[in-house]
């Protein structure tokens, strides 16, 4: 299952409605504003995630570990990095695993939403990749490299290629750069697009800088086609569970924070991710 779909703004609309149409009968009881009536610790917990790797460690944990711990697990696939923030707000579902706190408080501040991390579970190192150069040095004057366009993930974009070389930023700017902070790009044209779309038209430019979950969703190893790869070492970009505000005590989100860091879960992602392309971050998220 690793067939990565490019959901357009109208699909990934009727797959909200879709899914709230299904919330409403769905058997969870957490209210949407966080504070209301009292989960169902019965009822199945439902989770958005990304594909790769999100939803994959979590089917491995409903199909193996969530019965033991008497844990009904549900998850809702995204290919879009907004929706399972926005859903996880609204209260269709329980909880969401695809993102990292920098990418969390840039899209809690511009939507008022009150989403906060439970629980790290792993690293996704960025990567620079291309099909057109075969080292970033051969990148010159006239081409063209993607980024992401959020905000968190185009600065960590920016200093991947800053720390490679490729441009220059403005000094003491780091991950949280901004295109304006691009001191010299050595006349090279950065392109900025939305996460999901810069795997799929990577034949369109000549280097893009691409998130591990969708460069594993489009085939690409990390290990091997990367021109440049983040460390894993002191990464602040862990992926972690989230929940609403005020269901960080669910018990149903407590068993699954636990299973999500137990030793089966560190064995699966080192078995199945064998490129480094997902590494295990388990602990705290930082505050």
């Amino acid at each position: 299952m690793r067939t990565t779909r490019n959901i357009t703004v109208a699909v990934a609309a009727a797959a909200a409605v879709a899914l709230g149409a299904s919330a409403c009968s769905a058997p969870s009881d957490v209210s949407s504003s966080g504070g209301g009536k009292k989960a169902d610790s019965s009822a199945p917990l439902t989770v958005a995630a990304s594909p790769t790797p999100h939803g994959a460690i979590l089917n491995f944990v409903r199909d193996k570990l969530a019965a033991k711990e008497g844990l009904k697990l549900e998850v809702k696939e995204f290919n879009d990095y907004n929706l399972p923030n926005k859903v996880t707000e609204d209260g269709q579902v329980d909880a969401n695993f695809f993102q990292h706190k920098p990418f969390l408080d840039t899209y809690n501040k511009k939507n008022g939403t009150h989403v906060v991390p439970v629980v790290n579970v792993a690293i996704e190192p960025l990567g620079v990749y291309s099909k057109k150069v075969k080292k970033l040095s051969e990148l010159q004057a006239g081409n063209t490299v993607s980024v992401p366009n959020d905000p968190s993930n185009e600065g960590r974009a920016l200093k991947l290629l800053a720390d490679n070389g490729v441009i220059t930023l403005k000094k003491g700017v780091g991950s949280d750069a901004k295109l304006t902070d691009v001191e010299d790009a050595k006349g090279i044209k950065i392109t900025e697009l939305e996460a999901g779309q810069v795997a799929p038209r990577l034949a369109d430019v000549d280097a893009a800088v691409i998130n591990g979950n969708f460069a594993i969703g489009a085939q690409l190893k990390p290990s091997t086609d990367a021109l440049a790869l983040e460390k894993a070492e002191g990464n602040p970009y862990a992926n972690f569970l989230a929940v609403k505000k005020g269901n960080e005590d669910d018990p149903r989100v407590k068993k699954l924070a636990k299973l999500l860091n137990s030793p089966e879960v560190k064995k699966f992602i080192e078995d199945k991710y064998t490129d480094g392309s997902v590494i295990p971050a388990f602990g705290a998220p930082q505050s």
